[in-house]
């Protein structure tokens, strides 16, 4: 969808930043605050490496799963579009024949020590399972399983849905107890950052590390050549339309006039916001908070003066809107019904899904066949 200009955001725009953006923002340079986490770094490095030897030494044995294994995931902190790369891979997976399903820890969920791998269904409380496997399961309409473990996870989806043939883990890039055939990594536009480990930096593990893909929304990232993985543009972009509890899309065309207040529990808030300008949104208000906050907490909404009974409707002339993203909507809707969602949707060279379909072919020839109990 192609838009004008967006006009600049109004001066009386009132922005709200969760207190992790200080971090986030001293990951990308060397300054005096990374400098000072650095001791931390190295002992978190010095742990990554010392677990890594285990599993490569098969002192700790990983999880083999039956059906080939794609692990989508990243090497930084925070938020880099996993979860609509999943979705874009999975319908990839289907056009060449594969039947998909997809496996997550379901972060930030309340069940998230619990042993047992809990089945994701589109009504499934968000609480429960995590905002992305929801998102991911209705979106996909594939079988969706969480648990603490993949493992748990994986056996769960083979043993409902024997005729899955591939599983896909959704943000398990250094979950090594599950092995896997095919890694793809996502970066966002802040690439690596400083390059330097947790706390210090962004980085979970060392980069360069080896690869079989790599995506990335901005600038490749440094050493990228150094992987070995083949790499390909993400293009991010906000659907044309925003979608109301109910179901009924609006166009967000429609939306420009009104004063509108944009509301994110993402990473990189920020990014929602100017993508909603770009729209040509007039933004009165943005609230950034905490990844995965409990949006379905009265307390939260009522910090931001959200007050269900009293909101407007969107079809109340000159109301203010209240947009969201996607991944919110779930938890936002059960104290504020009124809110609209806002769908992120990627881009990415039809090629990426034959390259990983070539990847996947000969394991699917070495995996032994699926057994029900």
């Amino acid at each position: 969808m192609t838009v004008p200009p967006p006009p600049h955001p109004a001066p009386s725009a009132a922005v709200t930043r969760p207190g992790s953006a200080r971090i986030t923002d001293a990951w990308q340079r060397k300054g005096p605050l990374a400098i000072a986490l650095l001791p931390l770094s190295w002992c978190y490095a010095a742990l990554g490496a010392l677990r890594r030897t285990l599993y490569r030494s098969g002192l700790c044995k990983a999880y083999r799963a039956p059906v080939p294994v794609v692990v989508v995931g990243n090497v930084i902190a925070g938020g880099a579009g996993k979860t609509p790369v999943t979705l874009h891979l999975v319908q990839a997976l289907q056009a060449q024949g594969w039947r998909p399903a997809v496996i997550s820890r379901g972060y930030g969920r309340d069940t998230r020590n619990d042993p047992n791998a809990i089945a994701v269904l589109p009504g499934s409380n968000p609480r429960q399972v995590g905002d992305e496997p929801l998102l991911i399961a209705q979106r996909s309409g594939v079988p969706v399983y969480v648990a603490a473990l993949r493992a748990a996870a994986a056996r769960a989806a083979l043993q409902a849905h024997p005729e899955v043939d591939v599983l896909v883990c959704d943000d398990g890039l250094q979950h090594l107890a599950l092995a896997r055939d095919v890694e793809i990594a996502v970066f966002n536009a802040q690439g690596v950052g400083n390059g330097w480990q947790l706390p210090a930096g962004p980085l979970r593990e060392p980069w360069p590390r080896r690869l079989d893909v790599a995506l990335y929304a901005g600038p490749p990232p440094p050493h990228l050549a150094a992987s070995g993985a083949a790499a390909w543009p993400l293009q991010r972009s906000l659907a044309c339309h925003a979608v109301g509890q109910d179901g009924r899309r609006h166009r967000l065309a429609d939306l420009r006039g009104r004063p509108v207040h944009a509301l994110a529990a993402i990473a990189y808030p920020q990014e929602f916001f100017a993508m909603l300008q770009a729209q040509g949104l007039q933004l009165v208000r943005s609230d950034a908070l905490p990844d995965h906050a409990p949006l379905d907490d009265p307390a939260w909404l009522a910090r931001l003066g959200l007050v269900a009974d009293s909101a407007p409707t969107i079809d109340a002339p000159d109301a203010p809107v209240l947009l969201c993203t996607e991944k919110d909507a779930h938890k936002l809707w059960c104290i504020a019904p009124h809110a609209l969602a806002v769908p992120l949707e990627v881009t990415i060279d039809p090629a990426f899904g034959q390259h990983v379909d070539a990847l996947l072919r000969p394991c699917q020839t070495a995996s032994p066949p699926v057994k029900k109990d």
